[in-house]
This record gives C-alpha cells, sequence and structure tokens, in this order.
C-alpha cells in the first residue's frame, strides 16, 4: 500500500483534508474552471429540460417519464455535490476541511450514486413489466408502486452508505493536514490516507460496492435476457426495433454507468491508481450526466415531440 500524502504531520489538532491541485500553471487552472464550469451548467440544464418536459406533458405522465425524470433529478444533485467543490479547489489554494466535513461529502455523494444504481435496476423492470406484460402494465405499475420503489431504493442506498461512511471515517489517520489525490472525498481516496491495518475496510467496501452495483445489474441482465426473448418471437421486423428502442437509451446509461463504477469500486487494490481512479471517476461523476439528456431525448420519439411543441409554444407566446 503506497504511504499517504501527508502536510504538516507533527501538528496537533483535528484530522483535515486538503485536495491535490489539477496543475499549477494559471493559464491551465483557468481553462480547466470554464471547461468544467460549461460542462456543470450544461447538466444542469439538460436534466432540468428533461424534469420540466416531463412535469408539463400529460402525454408523458407515465412510468416511464417518472423515473426518467427522477434519475435526471439525482444526475443534478450527484454533479452539485462535486464540480463546485472541484471548480472552487482548481486555482490551488488549498482550504483543509474537517473530517466530519469529508465524512457528509462522501455519504451524500455514495448515497446519491448507490440510488442512482437501484434506479437504473427499477427502470428495466419497468420496461420488462412494459413488454412482457403490456395488459397489466397500467395494474402493476401503478402511481403507488413507482413511489414505493423510489423511496425504497433511495432508502436503501441511504442505509449501505451511512453505514459504510461510519465505518471508514473512524479509522486513525496520521497527521493534522493530509492531501486527498483526487478532485472529490470519495472511499478509495480517504482510504488511502488511513495509517492503520485496511484489509477489513477494502473488503466492506467490495461488499458494499457488489450490493450497489453487482446486484442491480445482475438484475437488469435478467430483465433484459426476458426483453430480449420477448422482441424475438415477435414476427415484425418493425416491431422488433420499435419495441427494442424504447429499451436502447436506458440500456446505453446502464453500460457507461455500471463499467465506470466497477472499475473503481470493485477491483482489487492493488491493481488500481490513484490517477486511474481519478480519471474514471470524472466519467460518472461528470460525463455520464452530461450525455443522460442526449442519449434519452435523441432516442426517444415521444419526449422529442414533447420537446418540440414546448419550444413552438414558446415561439408562440413570444410573438403575440
Amino acid at each position: 500500500m503506497s504511504s499517504p500524502n501527508i502536510l504538516h504531520l507533527n501538528q496537533s489538532g483535528p484530522t483535515e483534508f486538503v485536495f491535490r491541485v489539477f496543475t499549477t500553471s494559471p493559464r491551465i487552472q483557468a481553462l480547466l474552471f470554464c471547461f468544467f464550469l460549461l460542462l456543470y451548467v450544461m447538466i444542469v440544464c439538460g436534466n432540468t429540460t428533461i424534469i420540466c418536459i416531463v412535469c408539463t406533458h400529460n402525454s408523458l405522465h407515465t412510468p416511464m417519464y417518472f423515473f426518467l425524470s427522477n434519475l435526471s433529478f439525482l444526475e443534478i444533485c450527484f454533479t452539485t455535490t462535486v464540480v463546485p467543490l472541484m471548480l472552487s479547489n482548481i486555482f490551488g489554494a488549498q482550504k483543509p476541511i474537517l473530517l466530519a466535513g469529508c465524512s457528509a461529502q462522501m455519504f451524500i455523494f455514495l448515497t446519491l450514486g448507490g440510488a442512482d444504481c437501484f434506479l437504473l435496476a427499477i427502470m428495466a423492470y419497468d420496461r420488462y413489466v412494459a413488454i412482457r406484460h403490456p395488459l397489466q402494465y397500467t395494474l402493476i405499475m401503478t402511481q403507488k408502486q413507482c413511489t414505493q420503489l423510489l423511496v425504497g431504493s433511495m432508502s436503501l442506498a441511504l442505509l449501505l452508505d451511512l453505514q459504510l461512511t461510519v465505518f471508514i471515517c473512524t479509522l486513525p489517520f496520521c497527521g493534522h493536514i493530509l492531501e486527498i489525490n483526487h478532485f472529490l472525498r470519495d472511499a478509495p481516496p480517504v482510504l488511502r490516507l488511513a495509517c492503520g491495518d485496511i484489509k477489513i475496510h477494502q473488503a466492506i467496501l467490495f461488499m458494499v460496492g457488489t450490493l450497489v452495483l453487482a446486484v442491480p445489474f445482475l438484475l437488469i441482465s435478467i430483465s433484459y435476457i426476458f426483453i430480449a426473448n420477448t422482441i424475438l418471437r415477435m414476427q415484425s421486423a418493425e416491431g422488433h426495433w420499435r419495441t427494442f428502442s424504447t429499451c436502447f437509451s436506458h440500456l446505453s446509461v446502464v453500460l457507461l454507468q455500471y463499467g465506470c463504477t466497477s472499475l473503481v469500486y470493485m477491483r482489487p487494490r492493488s491493481s488500481t491508481s490513484e490517477d486511474e481512479d481519478r480519471k474514471l471517476t470524472l466519467i460518472y461523476t461528470i460525463a455520464i450526466p452530461l450525455l443522460n439528456p442526449l442519449i434519452y431525448t435523441l432516442q426517444n420519439k415521444d419526449f422529442k415531440d414533447a420537446l418540440k411543441k414546448s419550444m413552438s409554444y414558446e415561439r408562440a407566446s413570444e410573438n403575440q
């Protein structure tokens, strides 16, 4: 295990954390700040657009779009726990943050990420019911059932990640101010800074990662096996494509999300490096929330029609 980055080792006082800066070049710092700020604005605007369109069009008041709008809300909250703090640290003004603050961001980040994964599994179940049992769909996926599934996913993520956060943050840390080689307080980089034996903590992190990542991915895979079987039994080629197109957007997001997060949380620590983790974390904290609105809107005819209606209404209002 690599030795932790420690600043001011002999100072007494509570444990505090700072982030390692991306670069010390002022010009590159300015470019990075503008780049990440632009991406953050695009993420917020894109996902907010999805929420507004779903809320204002009765034709989209279905379980699929209910879950999609909540996924967009989670994406906004997820990136908001990361990007503003990252922007404030880009210019190298290292502001030490107490262990309690570190724990709070870690807990919120992990909980929202876990809820995101569970929600993707619920969306796969929704597509399974819609395609395999179309006549019973409205009876199974009632508003009450959808709300219970959503609350259940949030509660399960909160319970698992609260225990993980408390367990990690009770570790002994060597020194007063510790430097995290990352842009957020995630579990793997914080674990690297502990000065005690972390084998048990790594095992628990792997176990929680399995529950949050592997189990939902298994349920998603099973759902899509049944969906694929139903699609293949359709006689019409047009029916094949129309049915598959309702799942393509969700499947694309699943592969992107689970691919990156599995590499960060479920690989053996001996096979990972801090720089690799930073790059992968950038993808699933910024790139995927940015791509989600594009993936869902470009592949979804109903949503595109609703978006066109909203734009036409706005133009008509401006002309009056």
